[in-house]
């Protein structure tokens, strides 16, 4: 049979993977609907990423199949989709296969009507059938069987699964979500937490970095002692794990054990922001070294690997190269000796345990390959000790070590890089190198994450409100959705506070207005994930689960209720309480599942706080005044410095005007629950009524 594959000429690397199948794949689009009507035929709808491990199994076994192909071929119009550049297509039938299955995933695969319904849906399908789970050879019958002989009961089908799709977003508000519900879900966190290994739950275990930056918030508030030690310990035992990718910097999806040891080997852009944030909150909180170090690992691997020439961040990092997941990063102890002399070569295997026997297993028999995963099983203090040699001694060392295994790995066939660059998941990498670049004094933070905004706005934004959604190669394209908007007002919020450039404040505002007229339910309250000209599916949705990634619901939240603050517009503080009640009954019923939206709760229960500094931004003692708020963590205080000479931040927060320097001296106003207290000139002075 001849193949009709269409996808040669798309720009997502998950698409061009593809695009030497024997199966006649379409993109998503109006010509492969077209084609369903005109021959009756169902879509198979296969939905994924470039990075999917489950993804590359699929394509191997069935979709490279000439069999299999033909099958495909004869009974169905086939559509190929990437996940990360239409998340609006994978939103909405992800949540029909999780209402069909219990269960999601990728690849996701959905047997489609030629008008879009779905009525079928499954996660990874093997090529035949497996411990009673029907394969490609069996489905793919059965499927024709009923297309041809049962279309009554198809009607019916995506008749129900319609309704319940729209009945799942039809959200009942419900009283305002207050301190009780921050007190609920730190319970259940600390029910769920693993005492002995970090982290909640048992495997696989996600970094979740907004759980934690929920914790840190909430451990000052909860009389409980345990709040700021789970954060401790799980940032510690992620760091030290095979999650973290010792040689090259950086960490892995998920961990597949309890002991954080062995991961999903992908690297995701986002997994580097969020945990960004968390290790510089978490040293900001207590002041661990290794907190600080990790950041600057974190930081390093993003430049060193997943920048793009003019400053925007690429998405992903594959786990599969040579078609073995993990082969990349696992290490034999003759692999670690071919590449050090000795001794240097025995204190890598020891350090990082590196064994004969290995503790990777092969993915399909189990069995020990005899490769290692690098990781510490104590911290670099206590090895030191053991060794007899300062803590200076041994971490000089390491890193001499690191280099050179660096070095040898980068012989190695790598990993695929998809190099797409998403404004939504840039959006949260500029939101973490700015808090970064402020917590730790780091200029080249900051120029970092001035360089990727500029990049954004030059490639992403077609005239300066509005978004485009992703960049590759040249080409930018596909309208944004509501993560784009949010990820990226809070990256321009995070910068405005590391920098005091208003031109970044009154950038957020403009996108914020956009977002709005674009986004926003007038009836009921809450943002659409997708804009008023969007494309309709099976209906608008909105997001508010934090999942591996904050929803848009949860970051709009905060962001409406930070820009109300420095800006003085209370109308974007009654959105954010909106939001919080349409939301509320849901985030009720399971409280642990809504890590980002919870610290708006908290940003509010407590009494937030807006901290003035008038005077001039190149004055020494004004810096003063700024440095010391930089390096505590104020999750509940916005920043505002009103610059004499900044003519465009009395544009944007009028209300600045009352507040000036103070007999010629650079001059702090702390303010809380709309009132101020005295001003003062004294840096010390200042940091008491903040404390207070």
């Amino acid at each position: 049979m001849t193949t009709q594959n269409r996808l040669a000429q798309e720009s997502s690397p998950y698409l061009l993977q593809h695009a030497d199948n024997p199966v006649n794949w379409y993109p998503w689009g109006a010509e492969a609907f077209e084609r369903a009507r005109e021959e009756d035929k169902p879509v198979f709808l296969s939905i994924g990423y470039a990075t999917c491990h489950w993804c590359h199994v699929m394509a191997h076994e069935s979709f490279e199949d000439e069999q299999i192909a033909d099958m495909m071929n004869e009974a169905f119009i086939n559509i190929k989709v990437d996940r990360e550049e239409r998340p609006d297509i994978d939103h909405t039938y992800m949540l029909v296969c999780q209402m069909l299955s219990g269960s999601g995933g990728w690849p996701l695969n959905v047997l489609l009507t030629p008008q879009k319904n779905p009525f079928y849906a499954a996660t990874y399908i093997p090529k035949r059938e497996r411990q009673g789970r029907p394969g490609m050879r069996e489905l793919i019958p059965w499927i024709s069987q009923l297309w041809q002989n049962e279309r009554e009961k198809i009607a019916k089908s995506t008749d129900e699964i319609t309704r319940a799709f729209n009945k799942s977003n039809a959200f009942e508000p419900g009283e305002r979500l207050d301190r009780s519900d921050l007190e609920k879900a730190y319970r259940q966190f600390k029910e769920q937490f693993d005492k002995q290994y970090g982290g909640f739950g048992s495997a696989p275990k996600f970094p979740a970095a907004h759980n934690l930056m929920l914790l840190l918030r909430l451990a000052a508030r909860v009389e409980d002692s345990h709040g700021i030690g789970m954060v401790e310990q799980t940032l510690t035992r992620m760091r030290l794990g095979g999650l973290f990718d010792h040689v090259g910097g950086g960490f892995h999806r998920y961990s597949t054990d309890r002991e954080w040891l062995v991961p999903h080997f992908e690297k995701m852009l986002y997994d580097q922001a969020m945990l960004l944030i968390a290790y510089t909150e978490g040293w900001q909180s207590t002041g661990r070294p290794l907190f600080r170090q990790t950041a600057g690992e974190i930081v390093s691997y993003l430049m060193r690997k997943m920048q793009h020439p003019d400053g925007g961040f690429y998405s992903a990092e594959d786990a599969d190269s040579e078609g073995e997941e993990g082969k990349f990063y696992v290490w034999s102890p003759a692999d670690i000796r071919k590449a050090l002399p000795n001794p240097k070569a025995e204190l890598a295997l020891e350090v990082f345990n590196i064994t004969e026997e290995g503790n990777y297993r092969d993915e399909a028999s189990g069995r020990r390959t005899g490769k290692s995963i690098p990781h510490l099983r104590k911290p670099i203090k206590k090895l030191a000790e053991e060794r007899d040699m300062t803590e200076d001694t041994l971490r000089s060392r390491l890193e001499a070590i690191r280099k050179k295994l660096l070095a040898a790995r980068q012989q190695r066939v790598a990993p695929l890089l998809d190099d797409k660059i998403l404004t939504d998941w840039n959006g949260l990498t500029i939101a973490a190198l700015a808090k970064a670049g402020r917590a730790f004094d780091n200029e080249d933070y900051l120029r970092q994450a001035e360089r990727c905004y500029r990049f954004i706005a030059d490639e992403l934004m077609p005239d300066k409100t509005t978004l485009l959604h992703r960049f590759r190669k040249g080409e930018a394209g596909i309208d944004a959705h509501a993560d784009d908007y949010a990820f990226l007002i809070w990256g321009l919020i995070e910068l405005y506070e590391a920098t005091f450039k208003s031109r970044y404040l009154s950038r957020a505002v403009e996108l914020n207005n956009t977002f709005m007229a674009r986004f926003w339910d007038p009836d009921n309250g809450g943002y659409f994930f997708t804009s008023r000209s969007g494309e309709e599916l099976l209906g608008r949705k909105k997001e508010i689960y934090d999942g591996a990634l904050p929803s848009s619901n949860s970051v709009a939240m905060m962001n409406l209720l930070r820009l109300g603050r420095l800006t003085g517009n209370t109308g974007w503080e009654e959105k954010a309480d909106q939001i919080n009640k349409l939301f509320a009954s849901d985030i009720r019923k399971a409280p642990t599942g809504f890590g980002f939206a919870l610290q708006s709760v908290d940003f509010t229960a407590f009494g937030s706080q807006e901290i003035i500094i008038a005077g001039p931004i190149d004055n020494d003692q004004t810096k003063n005044m700024l440095r010391p708020l930089h390096h505590r963590f104020l999750p509940r205080a916005v920043v505002l410095l009103n610059d004499p000479a900044d003519e465009q931040i009395g544009e944007i927060a009028p209300f600045l005007s009352n507040f000036p320097v103070q007999k010629g001296l650079p001059t702090a106003y702390v303010c809380q629950n709309f009132s101020c207290e005295m001003p003062t000139t004294d840096p010390e002075k200042m940091l008491e009524m903040i404390e207070k």
